[in-house]
């Protein structure tokens, strides 16, 4: 793709710039900016937000549209001995892609053809970030919605790409058991929130849900107790970790875990508080936008580089915008990148030559749609 070739340069600097400057979740304060100074230097219509970061982009003209959505927030872990922002996720390399995206198809006249909308969304790692931007009417005329992630090697080898990344739901629990200290010596005085803690987690070992569909309930934080020995703590905080498959899987896993709560609070004579602080949604794909992205891959790849749709247990707030709009027709295109040792890992590295390939991949798929369905 000649158009692609002119701009190696200029997507090359991008890169380099978001991936030596990340932001947390919420504050791609300077992020948002800089892309907000590509759209105007280009002359693309966008939109900022006046409370939250991120921002949204729009070319051609259409009642309806074909939206091209990147992740822009990065992760905040430890690398080499020090905590900092980290683009481990491959935010930097999805937002490359999206404005070298929308940079070939400028240079192709895309906007000819309909309406194209580039959505650079906030928080995407808090599970927060695609609600927002639902709530703000941004996909209320989207008829078609892509996306990317860059996958681990363990699930694509380096110049393969999948159509489509069938995540799971996920969903993470706090809570607090508060029962009554007592003395080591006499335990029928309190309530131990170590006994009612272990009796969760056994009673969550014990679930049974439907075998075909993959899910899990782990807890995954335990603090309860001081420095005194002998005294058996009344109080405990706590995390659990859900997954599932499916969203109607993940809905009847925390119901049982509800049940689970209400049911030891009875038994042990405790209380026990708790709130869902963070959830994804499983992927809701449509086939018809699956089979544009595979022609596209199987065009700029090679057929023998087109590799199944991926199903993975992690999860992607991607997936928001079609459970809470039912009708939007997406995807999420899988690139495979040669990435270790994993996403997320604090040195984690990948071919950023595939980048080109992802947005060739993204322009032919976009550029398929709005031919076969008039966007």
């Amino acid at each position: 793709m000649k158009e692609l070739e002119v701009l190696k340069p200029t997507i090359r600097s991008m890169f380099e710039h978001l991936h030596t400057h990340p932001e947390v979740s919420w504050k791609e304060f300077e992020t948002t900016k800089y892309i907000a100074q590509i759209l105007q230097k280009e002359g693309i219509v966008y939109e900022r937000f006046d409370d939250c970061t991120g921002l949204v982009a729009e070319m051609g003209q259409g009642e309806s549209a074909v939206a091209l959505r990147t992740d822009i927030d990065a992760l905040w872990q430890e690398v080499d001995g020090q905590f900092t922002a980290n683009h481990s996720c491959g935010h930097d390399a999805h937002m490359t892609m999206a404005l070298g995206a929308m940079l070939v198809l400028k240079a192709l006249g895309a906007e000819k053809h309909g309406k194209i909308k580039f959505i650079f969304q906030p928080a995407e790692e808090k599970g927060t970030g695609a609600l927002k931007l639902v709530e703000k009417g941004v996909v209320d005329d989207v008829s078609f919605l892509y996306g990317v992630h860059l996958r681990p090697i363990q699930e694509l080898a380096d110049g393969y790409s999948s159509p489509a990344i069938y995540h799971g739901a996920g969903k993470f629990i706090d809570g607090e058991i508060i029962g009554e200290d007592a003395h080591g010596a006499r335990p029928h005085l309190g309530h131990s929130a170590i006994e009612v803690g272990a009796a969760i987690v056994q009673e969550i070992n014990r679930m049974k849900l439907d075998p075909m569909v993959p899910y899990s309930a782990k807890m995954t934080k335990f603090i309860s107790g001081g420095e005194s020995g002998n005294i058996i703590p009344g109080k405990a905080s706590f995390s659990l970790d859900l997954r599932a498959q499916t969203n109607q899987t993940m809905e009847v896993l925390t119901s049982k875990v509800e049940s689970i709560f209400n049911y030891m609070s009875h038994l042990h004579e405790v209380k026990v508080d708790w709130e869902i602080t963070a959830n994804v949604a499983a992927a809701e794909v449509d086939l018809k936008a699956v089979d544009y992205m595979a022609e596209a891959i199987s065009e700029t790849l090679g057929i023998d580089k087109l590799q199944e749709p991926i199903i993975t247990t992690g999860g992607e707030d991607f997936h928001f915008y079609t459970l809470k709009k039912p009708d939007i027709k997406a995807t999420m295109l899988g690139l495979g990148c040669g990435l270790s040792p994993g996403l997320h890992h604090p040195n984690m590295t990948f071919n950023h030559k595939a980048i080109y390939s992802g947005i060739e991949i993204l322009v032919k798929t976009i550029m398929k749609t709005l031919a076969k369905e008039g966007a």
